[in-house]
Parts: structure tokens; sequence; C-alpha cells
């Protein structure tokens, strides 16, 4: 095993000496923290943002508006939905240049703040990590353009680029190849009730991943007042249209980030514990609610409860791991979780439609594959996903290529394995915030 002290960024991942027995408070959800902060910026009205996730991707978005000129004014505040926590207040103003927006490795800031750029009076100039030089962005880039956009990217398709606002963008129909992220669908529907012909957005590809991601878009979008026709209310397959409208302000309370509360999940499926998450919603748009599903199908039981403050998800282990065959194109951020859980499983897994992962933070089937591997695991990739097969695990190194899922995947299996060490454990900060402290007091450490 290599020794920490030749690499201080190693992080020894904690062990579980016994079942975890924990009630743990997951922070707010990057994907509706980062939605509400443009709905709100495009808005007609001021509006409140209350219990958001304040993380590195949240803040980027966040600054950006800002750097457009939003107002955004963080408090401590109370509502009567909302209990007393941090709220932002969010003030819509004229956008404008020039300024220039750092995105770090953020898809949702990288793709939903080009449309809101060429609202803006004045150029944008957009950069980040240099991981985000490569993750995709032009079908964006060539949708704005379409739409009446000026961008200047120097045929990269890529970052770094220069949007050149124009203080309006036309908009009109548009076809894009939306199946290397759905955030691009996302990104044109978030900004288009501002565009002049509101949009039309046909995709035109393969199969289009993480759908609730676009059902959430929708559903946030009919929250604040625009009308937005989709293929689930009788419209055409792939096409979604939203006219030209002001947006409303308003008061939303941002749930927990279901997703965010996976290696906690986890952590009682692989000790055959019992784990609460608070305030888990009845009816969500998240990803992360099939959890619920697929980590039952995977040994444990849950059960969804009310209390005097709302409702909870109680998630109770067997003591037993079972290897799953699922597709989970829809959800497929929670791909790295569930692959370290099979890791450790009773039986092999098969992780399918996922072959866009390739293309997130990092290439996350290849790390993945590599990781469990050295640890002593057999993961094979597919054309589309990983092939699992179950063998006893040893301690190292668990490698993050500055992937903050990776992270918490190489925690999950430390819990079952001695002696596993996280690379950079600091970037689980871009979506969940003091995850190592979090983790500690989950043991009761």
């Amino acid at each position: 095993m290599t020794d920490s002290t030749a690499h201080p960024a190693l992080w020894p991942a904690p062990y579980a000496t016994g079942a975890v027995e924990a009630t743990v408070t997951v922070p707010g959800s990057k994907s509706v923290t980062n939605r509400a902060l443009v709905l709100a910026a495009l808005a007609a009205e001021p509006g409140w943002l209350r219990r958001p996730l304040r993380s590195r991707d949240t803040l980027l978005m966040s600054a950006a508006l800002q750097a457009m000129g939003v107002g955004i004014e963080e408090t401590v505040s109370s509502s009567t939905t909302g209990g007393a926590g941090e709220a932002w207040r969010v003030i819509p103003t004229g956008l404008h240049g020039p300024a220039t927006v750092d995105v770090g490795n953020a898809g949702t800031v990288m793709r939903f703040l080009p449309p809101v750029a060429a609202l803006a009076d004045g150029p944008i100039r957009f950069d980040g990590d240099p991981r985000s030089y490569e993750r995709p962005l032009g079908g964006v880039i060539g949708a704005l353009r379409t739409l009446g956009a000026r961008i200047d990217d120097d045929d990269r398709g890529a970052l770094p680029m220069t949007v050149h606002g124009g203080g309006a963008l036309d908009g009109g129909a548009v076809r894009i190849d939306a199946s290397s992220s759905s955030q691009f669908v996302s990104a044109l529907l978030l900004s288009a009730p501002r565009f002049n012909q509101g949009v039309e957005v046909r995709h035109v590809g393969g199969r289009l991943p993480s759908m609730p991601h676009i059902r959430m878009t929708v559903d946030m979008l009919r929250a604040v007042g625009a009308q937005v026709d989709e293929p689930e209310t009788g419209g055409e397959p792939d096409v979604w249209r939203v006219s030209h409208s002001a947006l409303l302000g308003r008061d939303l309370t941002v749930e927990p980030d279901l997703s965010n509360a996976q290696p906690f999940l986890a952590a009682a499926l692989v000790t055959g514990g019992r784990v609460t998450i608070p305030d888990w919603p009845e009816r969500t748009t998240q990803p992360g609610d099939a959890l619920r599903e697929i980590f039952t199908e995977m040994g444990g039981s849950c059960e969804l409860t009310t209390t005097a403050d709302g409702t909870a998800l109680v998630f109770t282990g067997s003591g037993r791991i079972h290897g799953i065959d699922v597709d989970l194109g829809e959800v497929g951020e929670l791909t790295p979780g569930i692959a370290a859980v099979a890791a450790l499983a009773d039986s092999p897994s098969t992780l399918r439609g996922v072959a866009h992962l390739r293309l997130h933070e990092t290439d996350r089937l290849a790390a993945l594959t590599k990781e469990i591997n050295e640890l002593g695991g057999d993961v094979t990739e597919t054309d589309d996903g990983l092939r699992i097969h179950p063998r006893p695990l040893h301690g190292g190194v668990f490698h993050t290529y500055d992937d903050h899922r990776m992270a918490t995947a190489g925690s999950i299996i430390g819990l079952a394995v001695k002696d596993v060490q996280i690379e950079n454990v600091a970037t689980t900060a871009k979506t969940l915030p003091d995850f190592p402290r979090m983790w500690a007091e989950m043991l009761g450490a």
C-alpha cells in the first residue's frame, strides 16, 4: 500500500466495524439549485431560494450570474414552509457584459449559461478547468447559432469561448443531438421564455440520457409560469416547445440532493445497518429517487415515513448484497456508487445504458474499472456500461480524477475493505460540502 506521507492528498477511508445506525441530513440538490438560479435571474421580479446547496458548482453559477449583473443576496431567513436556514434573494436586472464566467468543471454552468449570455448586452467570456475543455458543448453552441446567437469558439465546439450577447435572441426551431448530455436540452429550455419566439427543441440522435433531469427542467419552468409542451403531454417524441413569456419570481425551498444521499444509503446496505434521510420528498423528478428501488433489489429495504417535520426515508440493509442487472440510462450519475456496492456483492452485476458517462467529469467507466480492479476487483467495460464480478478486495489508493462521485464510490468500498485511501477527497466539495465530516459522523467517529 502506498505510504500516505508521500501523498498528502490521501484520505484514509473509514472502515466500518459494525452496522451503521445514523440519521443524515443531506444538503440541497445541486440540479435544483442551479436551475432555480437561472430561472430566478431571468424572471420579471425578485424571488427567494431557500436551503440552496452551497458547493463549488452552485457558487460558480451564482458568481457567473452576478458577473452578468444579477443581484444575489445571501441571508439567513425563515419561511412557513422552509423553516430557518440559508436563503438567497435573487434580484433580476438587465444582463450585460463584458464579463468572464468561470465554469470550473460544472456541466450545468458551462451549458445552462451560454443561452443566458446570448440575452446579455455585451460579450461574455467562458472559461474553466482543463477538463471542461474536453466536455461536450458543441450541441449548445450550434443550437444557439441557429437561434441567432454570435459565438466565438475558434470552431472548437468547446470551451473556452465568448458569447457576444445582443440583448435579445430570436429563438425559434432547432434540431440538436443531445445523446451525449441531456443538459443540452435543459440549457435551451431554461432561457427559452425570454427568446423572442420561444423555442422548439427537437432531439435528433441516439438515446437521450438522464430524462429525469429534463422532466425536472420542465416542472421548474412551469412552476414559474412558463408554457411548455413536451412528449409526455401529447407532444411529438423528443420535441419540446416553450412559448415566449415573462417568468414569475417565486419562493422555492430546495429539496435535499437525493443523488448525494447515495453513499449514506449504500453504507446501510454494505454494513447491514439503518440510515434515515430526513425531508425525502414524496414526489420528485430527481434521479436519486431511483435508489429506493435499485438498492432494495440489491438487498435492502426502505420505508418512506411521515414525521412531525415532514417525510423521511428509512433505509435498512439486510447484511447481504446482491448483484443487479440494471439499465441506468436515465440515472447515470448513480453509476459510480452502484458499481462500488456491486463490487462487494455476492453475485455478478451488469450496469447498462451509460456510455455517456465517458464524457462526464472524467471517463467514469474507465476510471471505475481501473480503480476497482487495482483493489483486486474484476470489472470490465462494455459498449455501454460495466460488468462486475465480485472478488475479495484489498486496500490501496483509490484515485478520483477530480470527480466527486469517484471519491464517494471509493469511500463506500472503504467501509468494507480495510486500508483504502482516497486521493483528493476534497473534490466532493463540488456538490457535497464537508463530506469527510458527514461520513465520520455517520460512523460515530
